[in-house]
């Protein structure tokens, strides 16, 4: 399934996704990020923690400790700084970079009215942006769904020349999570959004923002790319490959494939999908697969008993996107199948007791 990395923004079904680096978000698409309480807690957390840790106590008065809040939008993170200062009684200096001019907007309009000269605000993409002093704390809120699928790694690598040797990015790592889910419900949601003009099975090629509810997770989740920031080579190929694989322990009908993610803010301050800190206005990722049925049921004496994943991240000066290939192993009373899905078409194969289904691009 070749998957364009880009971010969904809507949370009730299984929402299309758009893409916030190449596109301008809308204010109420801010406006739902913004309600999510957990998320800036824990950006204030670490931001409290880290000027501790940076300024001593004897230097709280005379140093400044400069902070780029990259991709500001309509400002969230901008305010959690400017609480973590005034918590930690330490002098910050704001740099707000916002590429979207509708949120810069709003920025220069809190600038003006709330924030006054402590925050600068700054009309520019933060890769091309050349600052007029270094940083010592890069903050930015660019995880998706699937951790990476906003192009974090591009933009934060593309933004470290404006960190001075030593600063700290908040977040300073991250993974993305896959798991084999069954969910029916989803399935004929995603069917159901077939479009005229394009293949008939074209809505399965898609990723999907949803709020799991009725589903059955078939496997625990498994790690797929990490990345850490500051990078000691910012111009490192970002291209990852993961073979991940899934032991199935029930009769089941395999219907895609949950993404969830897990990032360290600063020291122990984590924010989490799956486990830990959980933010509260933000979904997995749905990856759906082009067949409906892949598990068996008890009639027929079959059972998945293994799920392979080959996952890649592809990346290009201009570009990323990411690929994974399903093989999956089913045991049945007379004969083991092993059936394949990657990119294109459907097209089924049978030769004696062995089974494979192909997608042919």
């Amino acid at each position: 399934i070749s998957i364009p990395v880009h971010k969904a923004i809507l949370p009730l079904g299984p929402e299309s996704t758009s893409s916030p680096l190449m596109d301008n978000l809308e204010s109420q698409t801010y406006e739902v990020f913004e309600k999510d309480p957990i998320k800036y807690s824990q950006y204030q957390q670490a931001i409290y923690r880290c000027l501790l840790d940076r300024v001593p106590e004897e230097e709280k008065d005379t140093n400044v400790q400069v902070v780029m809040v990259l991709g500001a939008g309509r400002g969230p993170l901008v305010n959690a700084t400017l609480r973590a200062s005034r918590q930690a009684s330490r002098r910050v200096k704001i740099y707000a970079v916002e590429k979207n001019p509708n949120a810069v907007v709003t920025l220069e309009s809190w600038q003006y009215e709330e924030w006054g000269s402590q925050v600068t605000v700054v009309s520019s993409d933060m890769r091309e942006w050349s600052a007029p002093e270094q940083a010592d704390l890069l903050v930015s809120e660019l995880l998706g769904s699937f951790a990476d699928n906003e192009l974090s790694p591009e933009c934060l690598d593309g933004a470290q020349h404006c960190l001075r040797a030593g600063g700290v990015s908040i977040p300073s790592t991250y993974t993305s999570f896959l798991a084999p889910i069954s969910s029916s419900k989803l399935y004929n949601e995603v069917r159901a959004c077939r479009e005229k003009d394009r293949h008939p099975e074209a809505q399965f090629e898609m990723p999907y923002v949803v709020r799991l509810h009725n589903f059955h997770q078939l496997a625990p989740p498994q790690p797929c790319f990490t990345f850490h920031h500051p990078h000691p080579d910012p111009a490192r190929d970002k291209s990852q490959y993961r073979q991940l694989e899934f032991a199935v322990e029930v009769n089941t009908v395999l219907h895609g494939f949950a993404g969830y993610f897990e990032t360290t803010l600063y020291g122990d301050v984590t924010l989490s999908e799956g486990g830990g800190t959980v933010m509260g206005k933000r979904w997995p990722r749905s990856l759906t697969t082009q067949c409906g049925r892949w598990g068996c049921d008890a009639e027929d004496a079959q059972r998945v008993v293994s799920c392979d994943v080959p996952y890649w991240r592809a990346a290009q000066e201009e570009e990323a996107w990411k690929m994974c290939k399903l093989v999956t192993t089913i045991l049945s009373l007379t004969h083991s199948h092993r059936i394949v899905l990657s990119a294109g078409r459907l097209m089924t194969q049978v030769t004696g007791g062995h089974c494979q289904i192909l997608l042919q691009s």
